[in-house]
């Protein structure tokens, strides 16, 4: 299984609106490395966030994607165009499951001059039976 991998630049935009709240948007740029393995093409980053290390993991597609986050925030996050997905996040008192109810769902890739990209997801993300928010992620990237 062969496997490649590329140093990039990440630009990553979320936004968040709650269903009850303002709108937040967040612009992070984050050092990564793009792999693409078996046909699929991952993109691996680490944030910080309160002084938590955050290792997370983006396996791009358009039809299905899935984000992994471990360290400080334990997630999982499936993505897909047709149906709902169930994921989780683990909390202090342990894992809570959580729906994403995928609206767009698109994965850009170049390899023309440099490795760059766009991944695009929008959904809603339902804890409870309840939708808690709408969510917006764009992540661009570029070989550095």
């Amino acid at each position: 299984m062969s496997m490649e991998e590329t140093k990039v630049k990440i630009k990553l935009n979320s936004t968040i609106s709650p269903i009850d709240g303002e709108k937040e948007n967040y612009e992070m740029w984050l050092d990564g490395t793009l792999v693409k393995k078996s046909g699929k093409t991952y993109l691996r980053y680490v944030e910080q966030l309160d002084e938590k290390e955050i290792r997370t993991t983006v396996k791009m597609g358009n039809e299905q994607a899935l984000i992994l986050r471990g360290g400080g925030v334990k997630m999982r996050l499936p993505f897909n165009n047709i149906q709902e997905e169930i994921g989780e996040y683990d909390t202090q008192f342990g894992s809570l499951p959580i729906i994403t109810k995928t609206k767009h769902l698109s994965h850009i890739h170049n390899e023309d001059s440099s490795m760059s990209g766009k991944f695009n997801v929008q959904y809603d993300l339902i804890i409870s039976g309840q939708s808690v928010g709408k969510y917006t992620l764009e992540i661009h990237y570029s070989e550095v």
